[in-house]
Protein backbone atom coordinates (compact mmCIF):
# COMPACT_ATOMS: atom_id res chain seq x y z
CA UNK A 1 0.00 0.00 0.00
CA UNK A 2 1.36 3.42 -1.00
CA UNK A 3 1.79 6.31 1.43
CA UNK A 4 -1.21 8.04 -0.14
CA UNK A 5 -3.45 5.02 0.37
CA UNK A 6 -2.19 4.57 3.94
CA UNK A 7 -3.09 8.18 4.71
CA UNK A 8 -6.60 7.76 3.33
CA UNK A 9 -7.02 4.43 5.15
CA UNK A 10 -5.99 6.16 8.38
CA UNK A 11 -8.62 8.81 7.76
CA UNK A 12 -11.26 6.11 7.31
CA UNK A 13 -10.12 3.98 10.27
CA UNK A 14 -8.33 6.01 12.96
CA UNK A 15 -5.62 4.07 14.78
CA UNK A 16 -7.26 4.56 18.15
CA UNK A 17 -10.44 2.73 17.03
CA UNK A 18 -10.69 -1.06 17.11
CA UNK A 19 -10.85 -2.86 13.76
CA UNK A 20 -14.37 -4.12 13.07
CA UNK A 21 -13.43 -6.38 10.18
CA UNK A 22 -11.98 -9.23 12.22
CA UNK A 23 -13.28 -12.57 10.94
CA UNK A 24 -14.49 -15.10 13.47
CA UNK A 25 -15.54 -18.63 12.62
CA UNK A 26 -18.37 -19.45 14.99
CA UNK A 27 -20.85 -22.30 15.06
CA UNK A 28 -23.46 -19.97 13.55
CA UNK A 29 -21.25 -19.52 10.50
CA UNK A 30 -21.43 -23.26 9.77
CA UNK A 31 -25.20 -23.65 10.25
CA UNK A 32 -25.97 -23.60 6.49
CA UNK A 33 -23.28 -26.21 5.84
CA UNK A 34 -24.64 -28.40 8.63
CA UNK A 35 -28.17 -28.10 7.18
CA UNK A 36 -26.90 -29.14 3.73
CA UNK A 37 -25.02 -32.15 5.09
CA UNK A 38 -27.97 -33.30 7.22
CA UNK A 39 -30.43 -32.83 4.32
CA UNK A 40 -28.27 -34.83 1.91
CA UNK A 41 -27.71 -37.57 4.48
CA UNK A 42 -31.44 -37.86 5.17
CA UNK A 43 -32.18 -37.88 1.42
CA UNK A 44 -29.66 -40.67 0.85
CA UNK A 45 -31.05 -42.71 3.75
CA UNK A 46 -34.61 -42.28 2.51
CA UNK A 47 -33.85 -43.17 -1.11
CA UNK A 48 -31.83 -46.21 0.01
CA UNK A 49 -34.75 -47.45 2.14
CA UNK A 50 -37.48 -46.96 -0.50
CA UNK A 51 -38.14 -49.72 -3.07
CA UNK A 52 -37.54 -48.19 -6.51
CA UNK A 53 -39.06 -49.34 -9.78
CA UNK A 54 -37.12 -49.58 -13.03
CA UNK A 55 -37.98 -46.04 -14.11
CA UNK A 56 -36.80 -44.55 -10.81
CA UNK A 57 -33.59 -46.58 -10.86
CA UNK A 58 -32.70 -45.17 -14.29
CA UNK A 59 -32.75 -41.69 -12.79
CA UNK A 60 -31.68 -42.23 -9.19
CA UNK A 61 -28.16 -43.45 -9.84
CA UNK A 62 -24.82 -41.75 -9.28
CA UNK A 63 -23.95 -41.34 -12.96
CA UNK A 64 -27.19 -39.59 -13.88
CA UNK A 65 -27.25 -37.38 -10.76
CA UNK A 66 -23.61 -36.30 -11.15
CA UNK A 67 -24.09 -35.45 -14.83
CA UNK A 68 -27.18 -33.35 -14.12
CA UNK A 69 -25.44 -31.63 -11.19
CA UNK A 70 -22.40 -30.86 -13.35
CA UNK A 71 -24.64 -29.34 -16.03
CA UNK A 72 -26.49 -27.29 -13.43
CA UNK A 73 -23.29 -25.92 -11.88
CA UNK A 74 -21.74 -25.19 -15.28
CA UNK A 75 -24.77 -23.15 -16.30
CA UNK A 76 -24.88 -21.33 -12.94
CA UNK A 77 -21.21 -20.35 -12.79
CA UNK A 78 -20.94 -19.48 -16.48
CA UNK A 79 -23.93 -17.14 -16.18
CA UNK A 80 -22.58 -15.56 -12.98
CA UNK A 81 -19.14 -15.02 -14.53
CA UNK A 82 -20.69 -13.32 -17.57
CA UNK A 83 -22.85 -11.15 -15.30
CA UNK A 84 -19.77 -10.04 -13.36
CA UNK A 85 -17.84 -9.26 -16.55
CA UNK A 86 -20.71 -7.26 -18.04
CA UNK A 87 -22.55 -5.71 -15.08
CA UNK A 88 -19.61 -4.42 -13.01
CA UNK A 89 -18.07 -2.34 -15.85
CA UNK A 90 -21.56 -1.13 -16.80
CA UNK A 91 -22.18 -0.09 -13.18
CA UNK A 92 -18.86 1.77 -13.09
CA UNK A 93 -19.69 3.65 -16.29
CA UNK A 94 -23.20 4.54 -15.12
CA UNK A 95 -21.88 5.78 -11.78
CA UNK A 96 -19.56 8.10 -13.70
CA UNK A 97 -22.10 9.49 -16.15
CA UNK A 98 -24.32 12.45 -15.35
CA UNK A 99 -26.89 11.53 -17.99
CA UNK A 100 -30.10 10.46 -16.30
CA UNK A 101 -31.40 9.28 -19.68
CA UNK A 102 -28.54 6.80 -20.09
CA UNK A 103 -29.04 5.51 -16.57
CA UNK A 104 -32.76 5.17 -17.10
CA UNK A 105 -32.34 3.24 -20.36
CA UNK A 106 -29.79 0.77 -19.01
CA UNK A 107 -31.63 0.23 -15.72
CA UNK A 108 -34.92 -0.12 -17.59
CA UNK A 109 -33.48 -2.85 -19.84
CA UNK A 110 -31.97 -4.63 -16.82
CA UNK A 111 -35.31 -4.41 -15.01
CA UNK A 112 -37.10 -6.08 -17.93
CA UNK A 113 -34.93 -9.17 -17.54
CA UNK A 114 -35.82 -9.58 -13.87
CA UNK A 115 -39.41 -8.35 -13.98
CA UNK A 116 -40.37 -10.83 -16.70
CA UNK A 117 -41.06 -14.37 -15.41
CA UNK A 118 -37.93 -16.47 -15.85
CA UNK A 119 -39.69 -19.25 -17.73
CA UNK A 120 -41.10 -16.63 -20.13
CA UNK A 121 -37.60 -15.27 -20.86
CA UNK A 122 -36.24 -18.77 -21.49
CA UNK A 123 -39.08 -19.84 -23.79
CA UNK A 124 -39.11 -16.53 -25.68
CA UNK A 125 -35.36 -16.74 -26.35
CA UNK A 126 -35.74 -20.36 -27.45
CA UNK A 127 -38.44 -19.35 -29.95
CA UNK A 128 -36.41 -16.43 -31.31
CA UNK A 129 -33.02 -18.11 -31.23
CA UNK A 130 -32.52 -21.82 -30.59
CA UNK A 131 -32.73 -24.42 -27.83
CA UNK A 132 -29.76 -25.52 -25.79
CA UNK A 133 -27.13 -24.37 -23.31
CA UNK A 134 -26.30 -21.01 -24.95
CA UNK A 135 -29.91 -19.83 -24.91
CA UNK A 136 -30.33 -20.80 -21.26
CA UNK A 137 -27.09 -18.98 -20.50
CA UNK A 138 -28.37 -15.75 -22.07
CA UNK A 139 -31.64 -16.05 -20.14
CA UNK A 140 -29.79 -16.49 -16.83
CA UNK A 141 -27.54 -13.51 -17.56
CA UNK A 142 -30.61 -11.36 -18.32
CA UNK A 143 -32.30 -12.51 -15.10
CA UNK A 144 -29.25 -12.04 -12.84
CA UNK A 145 -27.88 -8.81 -14.34
CA UNK A 146 -29.77 -6.23 -12.29
CA UNK A 147 -28.53 -7.04 -8.74
CA UNK A 148 -24.87 -6.76 -9.75
CA UNK A 149 -25.41 -3.63 -11.86
CA UNK A 150 -27.37 -1.82 -9.16
CA UNK A 151 -25.06 -2.87 -6.32
CA UNK A 152 -22.01 -1.71 -8.27
CA UNK A 153 -23.59 1.72 -8.76
CA UNK A 154 -24.73 1.95 -5.13
CA UNK A 155 -21.36 0.77 -3.80
CA UNK A 156 -19.47 3.43 -5.73
CA UNK A 157 -21.97 6.20 -5.05
CA UNK A 158 -21.89 5.64 -1.29
CA UNK A 159 -18.16 6.36 -1.03
CA UNK A 160 -17.79 9.56 0.97
CA UNK A 161 -17.05 12.55 -1.25
CA UNK A 162 -14.44 13.77 1.26
CA UNK A 163 -12.47 10.57 0.71
CA UNK A 164 -12.42 11.18 -3.04
CA UNK A 165 -11.33 14.77 -2.52
CA UNK A 166 -8.59 13.70 -0.11
CA UNK A 167 -7.27 11.22 -2.69
CA UNK A 168 -7.34 13.82 -5.46
CA UNK A 169 -5.63 16.32 -3.17
CA UNK A 170 -2.80 13.83 -2.69
CA UNK A 171 -2.22 13.74 -6.44
CA UNK A 172 -4.14 10.64 -7.47
CA UNK A 173 -5.60 10.50 -10.96
CA UNK A 174 -9.32 9.67 -11.42
CA UNK A 175 -8.42 6.09 -12.41
CA UNK A 176 -6.25 5.67 -9.34
CA UNK A 177 -9.04 7.00 -7.12
CA UNK A 178 -11.45 4.51 -8.70
CA UNK A 179 -9.31 1.37 -8.49
CA UNK A 180 -7.34 2.06 -5.30
CA UNK A 181 -9.93 3.84 -3.17
CA UNK A 182 -13.51 3.55 -4.44
CA UNK A 183 -13.56 -0.04 -5.69
CA UNK A 184 -12.06 -1.54 -2.48
CA UNK A 185 -14.65 0.37 -0.44
CA UNK A 186 -17.45 -0.75 -2.77
CA UNK A 187 -16.42 -4.43 -2.73
CA UNK A 188 -18.82 -5.47 0.10
CA UNK A 189 -21.85 -4.09 -1.76
CA UNK A 190 -20.74 -5.50 -5.14
CA UNK A 191 -20.04 -8.89 -3.56
CA UNK A 192 -23.54 -8.91 -2.08
CA UNK A 193 -24.94 -8.34 -5.57
CA UNK A 194 -22.87 -11.21 -6.98
CA UNK A 195 -24.05 -13.42 -4.15
CA UNK A 196 -27.67 -12.64 -5.00
CA UNK A 197 -27.02 -13.29 -8.69
CA UNK A 198 -25.48 -16.69 -7.93
CA UNK A 199 -28.47 -17.80 -5.87
CA UNK A 200 -30.85 -16.51 -8.56
CA UNK A 201 -28.94 -18.45 -11.20
CA UNK A 202 -29.16 -21.71 -9.24
CA UNK A 203 -32.93 -21.45 -9.03
CA UNK A 204 -33.57 -20.25 -12.57
CA UNK A 205 -31.23 -22.90 -14.03
CA UNK A 206 -33.85 -25.53 -13.14
CA UNK A 207 -36.09 -24.31 -15.97
CA UNK A 208 -33.29 -24.77 -18.50
CA UNK A 209 -34.60 -28.29 -18.93
CA UNK A 210 -37.54 -26.90 -20.95
CA UNK A 211 -35.14 -25.95 -23.78
CA UNK A 212 -32.96 -29.04 -23.56
CA UNK A 213 -30.13 -27.38 -21.61
CA UNK A 214 -29.89 -30.07 -18.93
CA UNK A 215 -29.43 -29.51 -15.24
CA UNK A 216 -31.27 -30.78 -12.21
CA UNK A 217 -34.50 -29.45 -13.64
CA UNK A 218 -34.57 -32.67 -15.68
CA UNK A 219 -35.12 -34.66 -12.51
CA UNK A 220 -37.84 -32.35 -11.23
CA UNK A 221 -39.74 -32.35 -14.52
CA UNK A 222 -39.37 -36.11 -14.97
CA UNK A 223 -40.61 -36.68 -11.45
CA UNK A 224 -43.66 -34.55 -12.15
CA UNK A 225 -44.46 -36.03 -15.56
CA UNK A 226 -43.95 -39.64 -14.51
CA UNK A 227 -45.47 -39.13 -11.04
CA UNK A 228 -42.35 -40.46 -9.35
CA UNK A 229 -42.09 -38.65 -6.01
CA UNK A 230 -38.58 -39.95 -5.10
CA UNK A 231 -37.20 -38.50 -8.36
CA UNK A 232 -39.00 -35.18 -7.83
CA UNK A 233 -37.91 -34.91 -4.20
CA UNK A 234 -34.29 -35.74 -5.03
CA UNK A 235 -34.07 -33.04 -7.70
CA UNK A 236 -35.72 -30.43 -5.49
CA UNK A 237 -33.55 -31.19 -2.45
CA UNK A 238 -30.35 -31.13 -4.53
CA UNK A 239 -31.21 -27.73 -6.01
CA UNK A 240 -32.02 -26.33 -2.56
CA UNK A 241 -28.79 -27.71 -1.11
CA UNK A 242 -26.71 -26.28 -3.95
CA UNK A 243 -28.32 -22.85 -3.44
CA UNK A 244 -27.63 -22.96 0.32
CA UNK A 245 -24.05 -24.14 -0.19
CA UNK A 246 -23.27 -21.49 -2.80
CA UNK A 247 -24.83 -18.77 -0.63
CA UNK A 248 -22.73 -19.96 2.32
CA UNK A 249 -19.49 -19.96 0.29
CA UNK A 250 -20.31 -16.57 -1.21
CA UNK A 251 -20.95 -15.21 2.28
CA UNK A 252 -17.49 -16.33 3.41
CA UNK A 253 -15.91 -14.81 0.30
CA UNK A 254 -17.82 -11.58 0.93
CA UNK A 255 -16.44 -11.38 4.47
CA UNK A 256 -12.88 -11.89 3.27
CA UNK A 257 -13.24 -9.33 0.49
CA UNK A 258 -14.61 -6.72 2.89
CA UNK A 259 -11.83 -4.32 3.94
CA UNK A 260 -11.04 -4.36 7.64
CA UNK A 261 -12.80 -1.67 9.56
CA UNK A 262 -15.65 -1.34 7.05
Amino acid sequence: MSIQEQAIATELNPVDEPQAGTRHFTVRRFVPLIIVVVALALLYWWIASVPLDSIERRTLNWSYILNRTREHLALTFAASALVAVLAIPAGILLSRTRSKIARGIVLGIANIGQATPAVGVVILLAIIWQIGFSTALVALVAYSFLPVLRNTMVGLQQVDASVRESAKGMGMTPNQVLWRIEMPLAVPVIAAGLRTALVFAVGVATIATFINAGGLGDMIVNGLKLQRFPVLATGAVLVACIALLIDWLAGIAEDYLTPKGS
